[in-house]
């Protein structure tokens, strides 16, 4: 099985005209200027370099911004740049983000042109309400359109949501993941909102006329919503704002960061939530005389059945009074485990 890699390039607000109240993009992305080809070549080239695997699928991921709204010129020229790494083999495909009002038929036949495999559309809510209240500028209806343009074509879907929008309600977000399910997408993103300093959401924070979800609100409707896409075959591929200089806690110097719940392992606790439900449903029917009992998950599950800090193990063990060994067994699947009684 080939180890898939990532070559990320930020183009923050590039060619989207919109400005939603939640959004400052160079400040999450720490992108501040232009990126020309000669910046993309250099900057896949440092990437493979460093690559180790010979089985590799590598994507140049086009982030941030909303790439089809940039320039046709520009657009071609960042391309292009790319898919000289395609056409020596170097590079297997392209993916871009962008908006789904930003999408139809002569766009989708140039990005085909170039290689572009995975288009990933910034949905945030279903609710045309929510949509509006964060001045996003398109409906629902055009990620409708959108999805099915992309899928017909032949390209693969993904889908990003926001949870804790201005008047979203923990309904909408499910309905929301509920709407996008029946779109399709192959992959999706699920990110909290967090206020941003520099942004009208920051201001609407200020004054008291948003209040931001806490980290167990946010922990708990994302994992509401990633029970609902993995039920139905659809891989949740980020959960949460990537932790770096300017996406940390607001206290930390250079965060950019001013309210709402952020952590730097915040997937992590989504994970083990969704660990603790299973396995305290098993633990609930053995025999209550039971004093220690052993978990058997796979090893790249170990950290996620802990849970942060070994939140769920001093849970299990505090509310059922039992002592819990965790093992590791290669032969489990990822996801699978078993719950054996030692005395």
């Amino acid at each position: 099985m080939k180890k898939e890699y990532i070559i990320p390039i930020f183009v923050p607000n590039y060619g989207c005209k919109n400005d939603c109240t939640f959004c400052n993009q160079k400040k999450i992305s720490g992108q501040t200027t232009d990126v020309t080809a000669e910046e993309v070549r250099k900057t896949i080239n440092f990437y493979l370099e460093n690559f180790r695997d010979d089985n590799k699928y590598v994507e140049v991921a086009f982030f941030g911004g909303s790439f089809t709204g940039i320039d046709e010129k520009k657009q071609i020229e960042l391309l292009e740049a790319a898919n000289e790494f395609i056409k020596e083999k170097k590079v297997n495909s392209i993916r871009i983000s962008t908006r789904p009002d930003y999408i139809d038929k002569q766009i989708l036949k140039r990005l085909k042109k170039y290689h572009v495999k995975t288009i990933e559309l910034g949905v945030q809510s279903s609710n045309d309400y929510v949509l509006e209240k964060s001045k996003r500028g398109h409906t629902f209806e055009d990620v409708i359109k959108a999805s099915k343009m992309i899928r017909f074509r032949g390209f693969k879907l993904g889908h990003q949501m926001m949870v804790g929008m201005p008047e979203s309600t923990e309904k909408d977000e499910i309905n929301t993941a509920k709407d996008l399910i029946k779109l399709k997408p192959k992959i999706v993103r699920i990110y909290p909102v967090l206020v941003i300093k520099g942004t009208e959401l920051a201001r609407e924070f200020s004054a008291g006329e948003y209040t931001p979800l806490t980290v167990g609100q946010a922990v708990e409707r994302c994992k509401q919503i990633t029970y609902l896409f993995r039920k139905n075959k659809i891989d949740v591929i980020r959960i949460g704002l990537q932790n770096s200089d300017e996406i940390n806690y607001a206290e930390e110097d250079g965060s950019q960061v001013l309210a709402g719940p952020f952590h730097p392992a915040f997937r992590q606790l989504v994970e083990g939530e969704m660990w603790y439900d299973s396995i305290a449903e098993k633990v609930k029917e053995i025999n209550t005389k039971v004093k220690k009992i052993e978990i058997e998950v796979n090893p790249s599950d170990v950290n996620n059945v802990i849970g942060h800090k070994k939140a769920n193990i001093t849970k299990l063990q505090k509310l059922y009074e039992v002592e819990i060994v965790i093992t590791q067994n290669e032969e489990l699947a990822s996801g699978e485990f078993k719950v054996n009684v030692i005395y």
